[in-house]
């Protein structure tokens, strides 16, 4: 029996069929964290969904932006972008199934066991782990609820940037949101900053990321985390892993077993520029 924690996926099934057959991996005996992103950018969104979604307890996740994007393309807020490649998911006979599938996934994942969090973006280092979770819980009920377009049409937005306990409603749930799916730096006082997305040594002096201040959660927890592609993997503290590799952009796909934190690696097998 093995964890696998695998990276931002973005719809490249060739790769992540092959990642799981180099370490033979098996729904009845291993277990697999995905830190989101499963969909948009690469080619095969469709498969990926219809593939997660048959495992059924063998995989657990936590939604990133781009998936929350993709409930916003079904709900019609948001516009299908023809850069995202959803066309077939998006017309597939069993989108209704795949979305309501997908919506009622966790937006944090906590094993007090292995000691491990995974969240799409990372912590804020405002939270302590009971309101991670907490704060987590709520956005993950209204997405589960039938009103979750109305969150879904309010969800876009930079501010709240600064976490209070006095928050509530909307601002409370965008907040949650963004420390989950979006952030990258914040300030020294904690404030998140939503614009940066350069690798750390081109950001400005003021900004850190997420994970270089102080943390409220407990040392001996590790955390996992995606959405951070131009990290390429590197550059966080001990205890920290930073999981997405670009593996839609030409990059690669990750994996890491957790029991003897091995690495492993699948080349992207489609050539794609960010431009």
């Amino acid at each position: 029996m093995a964890t696998y924690l695998i990276g931002d996926i973005h719809g490249c099934y060739r790769e992540l069929h092959t990642l799981l057959e180099q370490v033979n991996f098996h729904h009845s005996k291993d277990t697999l964290w995905l830190t989101g992103d499963l969909v948009a950018r690469g080619p095969d969104s469709l498969a990926v969904l219809r593939y997660l979604k048959q495992l059924g307890s063998a995989v657990k996740l936590v939604l990133g932006n781009h998936d929350l994007h993709l409930l916003a393309i079904y709900a019609k807020i948001s516009r299908n972008k023809p850069k995202d490649l959803l066309d077939e998911l998006l017309t597939a006979p069993d989108i209704d199934e795949l979305v309501n599938w997908l919506r009622k996934q966790p937006m944090l994942l906590i094993d007090d066991e292995l000691k491990l969090v995974m969240a799409h973006a990372g912590l804020t280092p405002q939270w302590d782990l009971e309101t991670a979770r907490i704060c987590a819980r709520e956005v993950e009920a209204i997405l589960r609820s039938d009103s979750y377009p109305l969150f879904i049409n309010e969800m876009y937005g930079d501010m709240p940037n600064n976490w209070s306990p006095e928050l509530s409603g909307l601002a409370r749930l965008r907040y949650s949101t963004n420390v989950l799916t979006r952030m990258r730096y914040c300030f020294p006082n904690g404030q998140l900053d939503m614009i940066c997305k350069s690798k750390p040594e081109n950001a400005p002096a003021s900004l850190k990321p997420w994970f270089a201040l102080p943390r409220k959660i407990p040392d001996d927890y590790s955390i996992a985390f995606g959405h951070w592609a131009a990290l390429d993997g590197q550059g966080a503290p001990a205890g920290i892993y930073a999981l997405d590799t670009g593996c839609c952009w030409g990059g690669k796909l990750t994996m890491l077993r957790w029991e003897d934190k091995q690495y492993f690696s699948q080349a992207s097998l489609t050539t794609k520029s960010k431009a």
